[in-house]
């Protein structure tokens, strides 16, 4: 537990920086939930891709966006971190409740647009730079003739989250997107019912790189999720020569 000395030079760190307004919330799992957040300042200028840094008692954490930059709430996907410090703050959260936001958004973890081929590897929460990046891609038009193939992994199917808006925005655009989810662990009873493809995303990510037959010189892996299925998947591919970049989510 933090001294009064640490809680206060938190506080400090935080206490001129701009706000943003809690203005909805839904709570996907116990430990799984999608929050919007609307900047007092107006809309924050970001690249699809990169993080924010939110903040509540001084504690600050990075989210990667959900939301493109056209859209004026800044969309997160969060998990609960039972001994984390800040995210059991943000679910005591209530609509109305403000938080701590930086005001220049980070991160390298970008569409790359000297390639054409970008493959996204993702794992629960990991999927928001891939919804950002899709997103706004469709919302100026689809330039660029860009393709994207998009696997989200997850323990249970009720983590995907946005699976249907991807498998939807999929069937809407095939020549532009195709999408893949897959279940870790088909035989518990809480995945009852799935009929989709099953696997770890690092495991698979060899057999879907075949079967979109990709070109090396071409393509970009991208990887954003949990620091194991980003090392496995890393290991695999780049000695075969593809080219690899990642994001990884640290707990807190």
């Amino acid at each position: 537990m933090a001294t009064q000395q640490e809680q206060g030079a938190r506080a400090d760190r935080t206490a001129g920086l701009p706000r943003a307004k809690l203005v909805s919330r839904r709570e996907i799992t116990n430990d799984l939930m999608v929050i919007k957040l609307e900047p007092e300042q107006g809309p924050l200028k970001f690249k699809p891709g990169q993080y924010c840094t939110l903040g509540l008692d001084g504690i600050e954490r990075a989210y990667s966006i959900v939301s493109a930059p056209h859209e004026p709430c800044l969309e997160i996907f969060v998990e609960l971190v039972p001994e984390g410090e800040l995210t059991p703050l943000l679910w005591k959260l209530k609509v109305g409740d403000t938080v701590s936001l930086r005001p220049r958004p980070k991160g390298i973890f970008v569409m790359d647009t000297k390639v054409h081929h970008h493959l996204m590897l993702s794992t629960v929460t990991g999927v928001a730079p891939s919804v950002s990046m899709v997103r706004d891609y469709l919302h100026r038009g689809s330039p660029g003739h860009h393709h994207f193939y998009i696997l989200e992994g997850a323990s249970y199917y009720d983590e995907l989250v946005y699976d249907q808006e991807l498998a939807t925005l999929a069937a809407q655009h095939p020549q532009s997107i195709l999408f893949v989810a897959s279940v870790s662990r088909p035989k518990e009873a809480r995945n009852a019912g799935w009929t989709g493809v099953t696997g770890r995303i690092n495991a698979i990510v060899e057999e879907y790189l075949e079967k979109f037959q990709l070109p090396k010189d071409d393509t970009l892996i991208y990887a954003c999720g949990h620091p194991g299925m980003i090392s496995d998947a890393k290991e695999r591919v780049t000695p075969k020569g593809w080219r690899f970049t990642e994001e990884r989510f640290w707990k807190g």
